[in-house]
């Protein structure tokens, strides 16, 4: 059964050209002499003609690759009367043989068989028995079969382990501009979960000054510190969430700390001082105790639920709960009254903070939820808390 190649037969250098030429000529042109000494050096027609039909086998080999078995079986049959052209006919039999096709092995055997019987017959200069001469070609043969399908074997081997390396090194190039997408998303979401919280702030007192004018100059002055101290902090982290990017460009990873629940009494503590009524039940107790990954999906949840409400009521209370454990799962809470009759808030957004969110929470094994009843907007969230 024939094994057809699986990767086309490489180009070959001009070393490696040259020394299939120069072996050909080299071995047939040693071959050449020795029947010539046998014949006491008389250069007759038979010599002559051996060594021109030789030359002549050397000049089919550089179409061995094209036509093979046609170029193979013509050098065969030389050989009949031309033992110059053994060498050409060593280098293509190989040729062909790499190719592991029995179907055009087998008729270069026979003809290769038949001319060696042929010479034989026909040249005076034989001293040995035909079933001698028989015998030494067919395993001369046998050798040059088995060293042509080894070179091919190997040679499809090494293509197919450089085609598994270019597959290998594509498959990595993929995972890498895959990895590098994802960090740009995740990037991308603190971008939105930090700025979101300190510019609607910005944005809320500033509509305050601009609609309010029954305040006093206290309150003007204290609104004024609010909005420059959240603009102030909202470029010192985008500055920080740029210079991250930056570094994530270079290095894949995202190194900056990310604030877990341990922060939340300052977050809750910061939305108080910008003048949004908050109030936390807090029954987990230690807010230190949760895994990180758990303290920042949970963070930035609250984060977000404080940045809506300011933004869609903003004179309303928002009640934040925690409960569970570990070994169970983290329920976050978080509730704000619907203004009846409020209108749409002038802040601009993305509309993509819940859909965040929603992913945050799948993201670690969990699920989250959002809706209105009963007059309030609901925000909940159920997080696997690992024991």
């Amino acid at each position: 059964m024939d094994s057809p190649a699986t990767a086309a037969p490489p180009a070959l250098t001009t070393w490696e050209s040259t020394w299939r030429y120069l072996f050909a000529l080299t071995f047939g042109g040693l071959l050449w002499v020795s029947s010539l000494d046998r014949l006491d050096w008389e250069v007759g027609a038979v010599v002559i003609v051996d060594l021109l039909l030789g030359v002549a086998g050397i000049g089919l080999m550089p179409w061995r690759r094209r036509q093979p078995l046609a170029v193979a079986l013509t050098v065969n049959l030389l050989g009949m009367f031309s033992v110059t052209a053994s060498g050409a006919v060593i280098v293509i039999t190989v040729s062909v043989a790499t190719r592991r096709r029995w179907r055009e092995i087998v008729p270069v055997v026979v003809v290769g068989l038949l001319s060696s019987a042929v010479f034989f017959l026909t040249r005076p200069d034989i001293d040995d028995s035909l079933g001698v001469t028989m015998l030494f070609s067919t395993f001369f043969a046998a050798a040059v079969i088995a060293t042509g399908m080894y070179v091919g074997a190997r040679r499809d081997l090494v293509g197919t382990l450089q085609e598994r390396a270019e597959r290998a090194e594509r498959e990595q190039g993929m995972r890498v501009a895959q990895a590098q997408a994802t960090e740009r998303a995740r990037i991308a979401r603190e971008m939105h979960d930090v700025l979101a919280h300190r510019l609607s702030l910005v944005a809320m007192h500033a509509g305050a000054l601009s609609y309010r004018r029954d305040l006093t100059d206290v309150e003007v002055s204290e609104a004024a510190d609010v909005i420059r101290s959240n603009a102030h902090r909202a470029l010192t982290d985008l500055r920080e969430i740029l210079g991250v990017l930056r570094a994530a460009e270079a290095t894949g990873a995202l190194d900056r700390p990310q604030p877990t629940l341990e922060d939340l009494p300052q977050l809750l503590e910061e939305t108080r001082e910008a003048g949004t009524k908050v109030r936390l039940r807090n029954d987990i107790g230690n807010l230190s105790a949760a895994p990180d990954t758990l303290g920042r999906s949970a963070y930035r949840m609250v984060q977000e639920s404080l940045t809506n409400a300011r933004k869609h009521a903003p004179d309303t209370t928002v009640d934040v709960a925690l409960c569970g454990g570990p070994g169970g799962e983290l329920r976050l809470e978080v509730r704000n009254p619907v203004r009846v009759g409020a209108q749409h808030s002038s802040t601009p957004g993305a509309g993509l903070g819940l859909v965040g969110l929603t992913e945050r929470a799948e993201l670690i094994g969990g699920h989250l939820e959002h809706a209105t009843s009963d007059g309030e907007f609901v925000v909940r969230a159920w997080l696997p808390w690992p024991a």
